[in-house]
């Protein structure tokens, strides 16, 4: 492994630190992927992809906002957990007096996880069926960078809602950009990654050997 050279020269060398696992909690029920799938659809039907069958546009847009207000909030969740897991992260440098002064904080675990996650996670993501979890994992920080709630429909606009993937994106840079940060990789830095109800089992375990 190559030195990695990270905030005002700071050098991070070949030194392999364990970070605290990535949990992701649930954040879907049947009910929510109906909707996305009736979302999928109508967003076909509306540029005419599919035909319109017996659904007219004003049908087809409710249904697409349903749809997209329930991919919103499912973001969300994700990114309560992302923030969580960032925050440990950024806990635990701070107490590893080799590290002090490196310039690492949220936003380089942020950047981890989306340019350079250990192989175990890149192939925990694939087992789970999750291809562009890039967009996934930005456009959930993006929204937890200003929403404190799950963002309800009575509070937003219907063109947000319909293009909130857009206002994600730009969310992730703004809060990506706004305190320098050292980028860092899996050379040094290693983490998993769990669903909760895994964890749990795992823990579970544990304790029943101890």
């Amino acid at each position: 492994m190559m030195p990695i050279t990270g905030w005002s020269g700071f050098t991070l060398g070949t030194r392999l630190w364990e970070l605290p696992p990535l949990i992701l909690h649930p954040f879907s029920d049947a009910s929510g992927t109906s909707k996305l799938m009736e979302s999928s659809r109508a967003s076909l039907m509306l540029h005419g992809l599919l035909p319109h069958e017996d659904y007219n546009d004003d049908e087809l847009s409710r249904r697409l906002i349903e749809g997209r207000l329930c991919e919103l909030r499912m973001l969300y969740f994700v990114g309560k957990d992302l923030f969580r897991w960032m925050g440990q992260c950024a806990d635990f440098v701070n107490r590893v007096e080799d590290l002090e002064g490196s310039g690492i904080r949220e936003a380089s675990f942020a950047a981890l996880l989306l340019k350079d996650p250990p192989e175990n996670v890149q192939r925990k993501l694939k087992t789970w069926g999750v291809v562009d979890f890039c967009a996934i994992f930005s456009r959930a920080i993006g929204l937890n960078s200003v929403f404190r709630h799950p963002p309800d429909r009575s509070f937003l606009v219907e063109g947000f809602i319909r293009d909130y993937y857009r206002y994600a994106d730009h969310l992730f840079a703004c809060w990506q950009q706004l305190i320098p940060f050292t980028e860092i990789t899996n050379s040094n830095f290693h983490f998993d990654l769990y669903a909760s109800g895994e964890y749990s089992r795992i823990l579970e375990q544990q304790w029943g050997e101890s």
